[in-house]
């Protein structure tokens, strides 16, 4: 298996800016997940969800895997650690914590919801 190439923080936060792949990004932190239902929530094609997988996947974010003839998500919880270094350098940020990142998408998930 080839070496991984770490992302770079454009290609991280470029994925995170959006509320799709946020949402995915939350729904893996409860487990790992086909493909087909990471796209049951979201009213859009299995090739737009498809899309944003694979920018999650470019960022580093998630990993997928081939399981029979089933493809599998799952969330790479040291992904954001260089992002969170870089924030961290403003002295104002803490560094990324998975248990606080899940509430933190909770309460922007119902935000959104409500609107």
């Amino acid at each position: 298996m080839a070496p991984r190439v770490k992302p770079s923080l454009d290609t991280v936060f470029a994925a995170l800016a959006d509320p799709t792949r946020r949402a995915i990004l939350a729904m893996l932190l409860e487990d790992d997940m086909a493909v087909t239902d990471v796209a049951d929530p979201f009213e859009m094609s299995l090739a737009a969800i498809s899309k944003h997988l694979t920018i999650l996947a470019s960022a580093g974010l998630i990993t997928q895997e081939k399981r029979g003839r089933v493809k599998w998500c799952k969330l790479e919880p040291d992904a954001m650690k260089g992002a969170s270094v870089w924030m961290q350098g403003f002295g104002q940020f803490e560094p990324v914590n998975l248990d606080a990142f899940e509430r933190f998408l909770g309460v922007e998930l119902r935000m959104e919801e409500e609107e």
